[in-house]
């Protein structure tokens, strides 16, 4: 009877190959999923100072059309310089994703406007907590373009509503209702724009993507300013200070944000986007003097904790490629 060894088979050649080919993609998704998650938590660190900047805008008796105009084209402005001195690569896309990213832009500018024009009418942390639906509606968008959403999602998913919630019964007074409406708007046309993002950056790298999404939101904003125009000679030093440093987070913030949405997906990027929140209430207490309930906290707390969850999530999940389908119809053979 031959005698038994503890000697394990060796791998054929292919088989090795095979196992490590599978290793370096799991090390290389796991790398990217990382890389995204800390673009994304940048991201409403920037995002979460644009109301307070808009809001002392106003205070300084600038127009809305104008804040949203001035912002936006200081933003795209910047962002154009900075590619051409240093990234002229990101300048140069196909017809299809420069019409994407245009499109999306677009849409991402009316709903800027109707953003911040619903914050002449509430205040900053209410109009954040309104405006944070979207993560209620990029759930929806994605479930209807067929992707997957994860039982740790939903859960996050549920949090988030009920923190907001929770923050919002809990704030001083009553809202306009306006306004309210005007900020809910913006949170579908945000929630639209994050959605088909994540399509378009699957071939299209961020810096491409946010170069013309910005441009093409100026343009619309722009517009915009050119109906409802007002005099520029009225605005004072401290407006102007407001609208170029709201130009400058404008730029980074969105950056920041797609190279999240690359990297994690527009679902895990929205769930961590929430944290801008907390950092518009925050700022806005401080401030502009705005005041935060104990049951304000409360909701704070369980917002956060949606957020701290992103640990147990793995990967950029699937989706049907229904922009392919799109385009396919839309090119002539």
């Amino acid at each position: 009877m031959p005698a038994q060894t503890s000697e394990t088979t060796p791998l054929s050649l292919p088989q090795a190959a095979s196992t490590q080919v599978g290793t370096n993609s799991v090390k290389s998704q796991a790398t990217n999923w990382y890389k995204g998650l800390q673009w994304a938590l940048l991201s409403p660190l920037f995002l979460g100072t644009i109301p307070i900047l808009a809001k002392i805008a106003y205070a300084a008796g600038v127009n809305v059309f104008t804040v949203v105009a001035f912002r936006t084209i200081f933003a795209a402005s910047l962002l154009w310089v900075a590619v051409f001195i240093f990234q002229r690569k990101y300048i140069h896309t196909s017809s299809p994703a420069l019409a994407s990213s245009l499109f999306i832009g677009a849409i991402n500018g009316i709903g800027s406007i109707f953003f911040y024009a619903s914050l002449t009418r509430i205040d900053a942390s209410l109009g954040q907590l309104i405006n944070i639906t979207y993560l209620v509606f990029v759930t929806l968008f994605l479930r209807l373009s067929g992707q997957t959403v994860s039982f740790i999602t939903l859960l996050r998913t549920l949090l988030a509503i009920t923190g907001i919630y929770i923050l919002t019964i809990g704030g001083i007074g009553s809202p306009d209702w306006i306004g309210v409406g005007m900020m809910m708007v913006g949170a579908i046309m945000f929630a639209i724009h994050l959605v088909m993002s994540q399509r378009i950056l699957y071939e299209t790298p961020a810096q491409t993507m946010t170069l013309y999404a910005l441009t093409a939101m100026a343009i619309v904003v722009t517009i915009a300013w050119f109906i409802f125009p007002s005099d520029l000679r009225l605005v004072s030093v401290a407006g102007w200070r407001a609208i170029v440093l709201m130009g400058l987070v404008t730029s980074i913030s969105r950056l920041t944000l797609f190279l999240g949405v690359k990297h994690m997906g527009s679902m895990q990027t929205a769930l961590l986007n929430i944290l801008e929140v907390v950092v518009s209430i925050v700022l806005a207490i401080v401030f502009l003097g705005e005041t935060m309930t104990l049951t304000q906290v409360l909701g704070a707390v369980v917002l956060l904790s949606s957020v701290l969850l992103v640990r147990f999530e793995r990967g950029v999940p699937r989706f049907v490629d229904w922009w392919r389908f799109f385009w396919r119809l839309r090119i002539p053979r």
